[in-house]
């Protein structure tokens, strides 16, 4: 009888010790990622999920990624890199220029770090662009003289 007990304490500790090992392998992580719209939620949390995210979730208003995923598959700079490669740049990669502009013009956003020659062509210059007069106004085109739309007809919607 006593070595059945034994046998039990064995196996309970073992089965304890693989669920810890199990649950240790699991990360969830925040990272910030540029985009503008639902569109881009849509892009980017496909992005992710295709690197090896078990879930991604965008939020549009503050731009944070909510990751969870398996370290033994995947990590945080190989889906990051994944968003890059959609265009989207995150807090540790830039996309490439190339996949940017491919992008849908509504989800060409002001890109991190650019320059106000580049930044103004996300939203003064597309008139495809369905986002407000109060977010145009705030571009930077809209704000110097340096930018294309030098009659700024477009903070004047």
């Amino acid at each position: 009888m006593k070595s059945l007990s034994y046998s039990a304490v064995l196996l309970f500790s073992l089965f304890i010790s693989q669920f810890s090992i199990a649950q240790s392998s699991v990360k969830k992580e925040t990272i910030k990622v540029w985009g503008n719209c639902g569109m881009c939620k849509k892009n980017i949390e496909k992005a992710a999920k295709s690197a090896g995210a078990t879930a991604a979730n965008w939020n549009e208003d503050s731009k944070q990624l909510k990751l969870t995923y398996s370290i033994s598959k995947t990590s945080g700079d190989k889906i990051q890199q994944a968003i890059a490669d959609a265009g989207y740049d995150t807090q540790d990669k830039t996309a490439s220029d190339e996949a940017y502009n491919n992008l849908h013009g509504c989800c060409q956003y002001d890109r991190k770090g650019a320059t106000t020659q580049s930044a103004s062509a996300s939203c003064c210059d597309n008139k495809d662009c369905k986002k407000d007069a109060a977010h145009c106004k705030e571009m930077a085109c809209c704000k110097n003289e340096e930018g294309s739309n030098k009659d700024k007809s477009c903070c004047k919607m």
